[in-house]
């Protein structure tokens, strides 16, 4: 080989490195969530650790888990999951996540606060966008089609606030970042993917992580990092749960069949830190807490916020540890470990019996 000519192994192993080799890897890129929430841990100042509290939390948990039968299923379980196996499904999941991100209200009045009227019921944060979504299929609008999102004429800011309207006074937060969002993704999905949900999740090769570094990599809407000592720190929230969802839907089947799925870390967003305080897993810097107790908004990106995700994250990984150590035959992962609390929250906060508020940040990222 003469100095002019590239080194063809070396060009291999460079691709596959940044993950756009053109030959399939056995292993794909790292997300590097796993990694940046152990830094953030380690250098984290106003969010602990505490080890007995996660060593409980793990026991209380896998208890909960157990008395529940908790599995990928008991996503379908919920009603307003789509139940569907089919292109039809994979899209919904795709605008479901898209746009699952900053719910809680800044009312005071439940009464007041931003809900969906679907079915004879009312409802509120995460629920409404589902509902949301499927008023507006009932209503005969091809809302998770992403020919439909590009489309102009159609899909105006008027249709879509309708497909957003609430019950109440108070509109959908982040209304015009999430409308932003279906434009891009439409956009993205036409130019790279012939506008198919499908082809994107195909591209992936049945591969949990490559599926993420797809999304984070094509949609700046997934690009979900932030800079914390010195470091960029990777969460990719909605592009993890994307691929969570579609695991648990297609039950590991189909556009679900994810061989390395439990490379997936917990979804770092409001609710589950507020869990982990309460399991007395995490520990608050009393300027911190007393910022969360009063309601005060977290700047997005700040050090507070970076360290919450990430020792949340970290403290998750922790806990399915901990599972593992005391059950070695145990089918868990952090997947199920984040749905399962964040179910637990939502059944707590609605006996109003949260023992701290969760923290509150707005922002496109969770």
């Amino acid at each position: 080989m003469s100095d002019s000519e590239p080194d063809e192994e070396l060009l291999s192993l460079l691709r596959q490195s940044l993950g756009i080799s053109g030959e399939p890897s056995s292993k794909s890129p790292a997300t590097e969530v796993l990694e940046s929430a152990q830094h953030i841990y380690h250098n984290s100042i106003d969010v602990a650790l505490d080890t007995y509290g996660t060593k409980a939390a793990a026991a209380q948990i896998w208890r909960l888990m157990q008395e529940k039968s908790y599995s990928f299923k008991t996503w379908s379980e919920h009603s307003l999951h789509p139940k569907g196996k089919d292109e039809a499904t994979a899209n919904f999941i795709f605008l479901m996540d898209l746009l699952n991100f900053c719910f809680w209200s800044g009312s005071s009045d439940p009464q007041q606060r931003f809900a969906v009227e679907y079915q004879g019921q009312r409802w509120t944060g995460y629920w409404s966008l589902v509902a949301a979504i499927h008023r507006a299929l009932d209503e005969d609008i091809p809302i998770t089609t992403p020919s439909f999102w590009i489309n102009d004429a159609e899909c105006t800011d008027e249709v879509l606030k309708h497909v957003f309207r609430s019950a109440t006074p108070e509109l959908i937060p982040l209304l015009d970042e999430r409308m932003a969002c279906i434009r891009e993704a439409g956009r993205i999905l036409m130019e790279n993917f012939n506008g198919s949900v499908p082809q994107l999740i195909h591209q992936a090769k049945q591969s949990a992580t490559a599926l993420v570094n797809l999304l984070v990599i094509n949609f700046p809407c997934f690009k979900d990092v932030a800079t914390f000592e010195g470091r960029s720190v990777h969460f990719y929230k909605r592009a993890q749960i994307f691929v969570a969802d579609l695991w648990a839907c297609f039950e590991g089947q189909g556009f679900g069949c994810l061989n390395d799925i439990d490379t997936i870390t917990m979804f770092a967003d409001y609710r589950i830190p507020q869990m982990l305080h309460s399991l007395g897993c995490l520990r608050y810097s009393p300027s911190l807490e007393s910022r969360i107790r009063n309601l005060k908004e977290l700047e997005s990106r700040g050090s507070w916020e970076v360290q919450l995700r990430g020792c949340s994250i970290w403290c998750v990984e922790l806990i399915r540890k901990e599972i593992r150590r005391q059950h070695p035959k145990a089918e868990v992962n952090a997947i199920l470990i984040d749905f399962c609390l964040y179910d637990t929250m939502k059944d707590r906060e609605a006996d109003a019996v949260e023992t701290i508020p969760h923290h509150r940040t707005r922002s496109i990222w969770y």
